[in-house]
């Protein structure tokens, strides 16, 4: 694993989407970069190799992209947190904020246990609404969240807020909105 990876130059910045004034930090670059992709899921593995994790929870939909090897190099199960209405069987679910309006996020019943120590992984940390509502989940099915993890940070967005009472590790953090 390369630690000197520059992985902010594997990030595209694309301004003014979905609309005028924010920046989408697309990490489809890294998805089309095999470098940089790889270097993403060795720093996870680094990561957790030694950490007491029964299950890793993905969040939908490109949290499922860098949760899913690092399950399969780990062997620890993998559980998906959806959108609602695309889990089949018993769900639990959550709403939660979004900018403007609300939405849902499902786990299966069977999926989270009591005693189960989890680590809850996404793409990015925008806001933290998601993360936020997906360790909920977790903790009503008796699970604990050990960590979060997110490739992007955006803490200018005060996304640690509503998840400060988690450990939340990223990759790479972007401290400004104003990023060219």
């Amino acid at each position: 694993m390369d630690e000197n990876f520059d992985l902010d130059a594997a990030i595209r910045k694309v301004n003014d989407f979905p609309k005028e004034g924010i920046v989408f930090f697309d990490i489809t670059s890294i998805l089309s970069n095999s470098e940089a992709f790889r270097y993403c899921i060795d720093r996870m593995v680094a990561l957790y190799r030694e950490a007491e994790i029964d299950k890793i929870v993905a969040v939908e939909a490109r949290g499922f992209l860098f949760a899913s090897p690092l399950s399969e190099r780990l062997g620890i199960p993998l559980i998906l947190a959806r959108k609602k209405g695309k889990l089949p069987g018993r769900v639990m679910e959550r709403s939660f904020a979004l900018e403007y309006g609300e939405d849902v996020i499902q786990i299966q019943e069977q999926d989270i246990s009591s005693g189960n120590s989890v680590l809850l992984v996404d793409d990015l940390i925008a806001t933290g609404g998601t993360l936020k509502a997906c360790a909920e989940l977790i903790e009503n099915a008796g699970g604990s969240v050990k960590e979060i993890f997110c490739v992007i940070g955006l803490p200018f967005l005060n996304n640690f807020e509503p998840l400060e009472e988690y450990k939340l590790t990223t990759l790479i953090n972007y401290e400004s909105e104003s990023i060219s």
